[in-house]
């Protein structure tokens, strides 16, 4: 039997209604005879609200203090959604069972909020679809050592779906999202942001890490690294949506190098300084290792200045997790931390941009000109980042998806 795996997000799940249309596209997977898993996010603003829970009952930083109670909490909005579809579809007469992360089978490593799912067990999956039953799974969650339940972190269930697929040998994997598919630009930003039909992995997984939500960046890259084709589709209007492939696809060097532009409001800038030569930044960087932080932007001083310094950005979530040990190792060395919140990293993606330097050139001109200030410029072949100040957000997102021409594929 042939598996198919979907992912809904919460926004596909929210209300009656849209319950309804997600267990009927369900139900016709199954009824063409495909074995059918379905990865649920929470319903509508779930999440959310769990966390103001969360802050009500154990303060402000519950999430970092009190993370094994903070995902118990979380984990039920993912179990809700796995019930409610999978009563859905038994009233369509569809067989059905919801499981949790853990009764999926999903073994996870990691700390509490930022798990990584290190196995998965298919024996009780794969008895479910012998069964001709609809397996449904809350997304973003599993179980680890102590048998604990610890979440992936915001997006995670975009990577349940991926390992699930990889798990059963599905071949690809649906994730059904409110949007048509990935856009040259957030179209909630660009009104003329157009949908890619095609987008190549890396590309993809550029875009995800830079600021694209459509899918999340571990997800994507859990696809390249096991080859499971990724079709990202509305769960509100039939459309083909786009296709990440499991392979690369051949680019013309003659052809745009930049493929769409990405935002991440949700970037913090990190600058440490100290006095002297000591050299932190092996330690910053184990210290930010250790809380499963990733860094981007890095930069520092050689060593023979007289002043150290280290900037990175990392998302804000993490502030909270590094600011206390990155003060007490500033402060030892006689030096101090500078956190701001208020910037915005905004990139350019595509291939091969190292070797087309003229694309950073026209990036910062037209933002200059704009008279939008650019920090912490960065380059790769396949990302081109600045820091921007917040309130210019949306306005450097339209004005260099202008610059490019990426509304009518120029």
């Amino acid at each position: 039997m042939s598996v198919l795996v979907q992912k809904y997000g919460g926004t596909s799940l929210a209300g009656a209604d849209r319950l309804r249309h997600v267990s009927e596209r369900v139900a016709a997977a199954h009824r063409a005879g495909r074995g059918t898993v379905v990865v649920v996010s929470a319903r509508g603003d779930t999440t959310d609200r769990l966390l103001e829970l969360a802050a009500e009952a154990g303060g402000r930083h519950a999430a970092t203090r009190a993370a094994r109670e903070t995902d118990q909490l979380l984990a039920t909005g993912e179990y809700v959604s796995a019930a409610l579809l999978a009563l859905a579809l038994d009233r369509l007469g569809v067989p059905a069972v919801s499981l949790t992360g853990p009764q999926a089978g999903l073994q996870v490593a990691g700390r509490h909020g930022a798990g990584m799912i290190d196995r998965i067990d298919t024996a009780r999956l794969s008895r479910e679809l012998a069964a001709e039953r609809v397996v449904v799974v809350g997304g973003f969650q599993g179980v680890n050592a102590d048998g604990d339940v610890v979440t992936l972190g915001r997006g995670g269930s975009d990577t349940t779906a991926v390992a699930l697929a990889a798990a059963l040998g599905a071949r690809r994997c649906e994730i059904y999202t409110d949007v048509d598919g990935v856009c040259t630009a957030d179209p909630r930003i660009v009104e003329s942001a157009r949908v890619l039909p095609l987008v190549p992995p890396d590309v993809m997984v550029e875009m995800a890490f830079s600021g694209a939500r459509v899918l999340h960046s571990r997800s994507t890259e859990l696809a390249v690294a096991k080859g499971v084709e990724v079709h990202v589709r509305s769960s509100l209007v039939p459309n083909e949506g786009t296709v990440v492939p499991a392979l690369g696809t051949t680019v013309l060097e003659t052809g745009s190098a930049v493929t769409a532009i990405t935002s991440d409001p949700a970037a913090a800038r990190v600058l440490v300084k100290a006095p002297g030569g000591a050299d932190l930044a092996p330690t910053i960087l184990a210290l930010l290792a250790g809380k499963a932080v990733p860094a981007d932007l890095v930069a520092r001083s050689g060593p023979h200045e007289d002043e150290f310094r280290m900037g990175f950005t990392v998302d804000r979530t993490a502030v909270e997790l590094i600011r206390e040990p990155l003060e007490a190792l500033a402060g030892d060395a006689g030096g101090g931390i500078r956190i701001d919140t208020d910037v915005t990293k905004v990139s350019l993606v595509g291939v091969g941009l190292l070797n087309r330097p003229e694309y950073l050139a026209r990036m910062t001109s037209a933002l200059s000109l704009a008279g939008i200030a650019t920090s912490w410029v960065s380059g790769s072949q396949l990302r081109a980042s600045v820091i921007v100040p917040a309130r210019h957000h949306e306005t450097a997102v339209r004005l260099l998806h202008q610059e490019f021409g990426l509304a009518n594929g120029d």
